[in-house]
């Protein structure tokens, strides 16, 4: 079993940063592939970006690409996303994931293991 704690979430100005964590425990982390996702009310759960167990293979949704960077620190047992830029529509519940799978998928089906998500509210 992998338990997910992620914290960093907050309210920040349009252009801002913040910088979301997300502390496993449970299991091997440098075995898992990682990933994050975001939710707002009446939409689907929705990719936002993943990393490989070793942190050299990493993908975005295109909508985030170039703004947010995602990474990870093994010894620490955590995973990072990094925003920058902030825009109104990433407001969201930010949650973080793990699958034991060995591909860096997109797919929230994939995913085994999930936090209880963060807000984050950007406003305008």
């Amino acid at each position: 079993q992998v338990q997910l704690v992620e914290s960093g979430g907050g309210l920040v100005q349009a252009g801002g940063s913040l910088r979301l964590s997300c502390a496993a425990s449970g299991r091997t982390f440098r075995s898992l592939v990682m990933g994050w996702f975001r939710q707002v009310p009446g939409k689907e759960r929705e990719f936002v970006a993943a990393i490989s167990w070793s942190g050299a293979l990493t993908r975005y949704a295109d909508s985030v690409k170039g703004r947010f960077t995602i990474s990870r620190d093994n010894a620490k047992n955590t995973v990072y996303l990094q925003m920058n830029s902030l825009k109104p529509e990433d407001t969201a519940v930010y949650y973080c994931a793990a699958t034991e799978t060995i591909l860096v998928v997109t797919s929230r089906e994939a995913y085994d293991h999930w936090g209880q998500g963060t807000q984050v509210t950007v406003s305008s």
